[in-house]
């Protein structure tokens, strides 16, 4: 294949970039703004795709954040590779604040005595972890002699799936419209600009063959 890596990295590398990518988490960030910038489309339309993917890291659809942001964005009418783009908002290192905010805030919403910020941040991954077992147990269970138990799945559900979601909906609409604010003009501005560059570049283009055409003239 053509794309295919010609040495396949090991799997210590492939955890390490996860959390650390190549370049650092500043040139990753750099890099999707870029993208962003760049897309053909309104700023109007390319900002609600971004609205969509920042408000989908504040979902607990975890593995499912790229399907989630490109409904949300189709709905919305928005740019949907801006929203997939947009989804690195959440990332190893904001997910773990994203998921304290959230279900601290789900708590109160629904009345639920709260664990402080450092146990729901040191449960938080592991809750998911568990959960993603029952998942995987429960399914093989449908195949083997093993017995189906939804006990564990419905503690998750209460205790961090449910406070989770509804938490998480104030917060990631602010965030979102935060988001959409700020990039609309910054878009508007960058798209003006590179049009102006274009523009000076083919104006360039047609005087150089111009200048040629009138040169090959005087000589003939």
């Amino acid at each position: 294949m053509v794309f295919k890596r010609r040495e396949k990295r090991p799997l210590w590398q492939v955890v390490f970039e996860f959390f650390w990518p190549r370049g650092g988490w500043t040139r990753a960030a750099q890099y999707v703004r870029h993208r962003l910038h760049r897309l053909p489309d309104t700023p109007e339309k390319i900002a609600r795709g971004i609205f969509a993917g920042v408000f989908t890291t504040f979902t607990p659809f975890y593995g499912l954040h790229f399907l989630t942001a490109a409904i949300i964005a189709f709905v919305m009418r928005g740019n949907v590779l801006a929203a997939l783009l947009a989804t690195f908002f959440g990332n190893p290192l904001t997910y773990v604040p994203i998921g304290v905010i959230s279900m601290r805030m789900g708590y109160f919403l629904l009345g639920t005595p709260a664990h402080s910020d450092d146990h729901i941040a040191r449960s938080l991954g592991g809750k998911f972890m568990d959960a993603g077992e029952a998942l995987k147990h429960n399914f093989m269970a449908m195949f083997t002699d093993a017995t189906v138990d939804w006990h564990s799945l419905k503690i998750f559900y209460d205790e961090v799936f449910f406070p989770y979601l509804i938490g998480g909906i104030i917060p990631g609409l602010v965030a979102a419209t935060i988001c959409y604010i700020i990039s609309v003009p910054l878009i508007r501005a960058y798209q003006k600009r590179r049009s102006g560059v274009i523009k000076a570049k083919l104006a360039a283009l047609k005087a150089k063959a111009k200048r040629s055409a009138e040169a090959r003239q005087k000589t003939d």
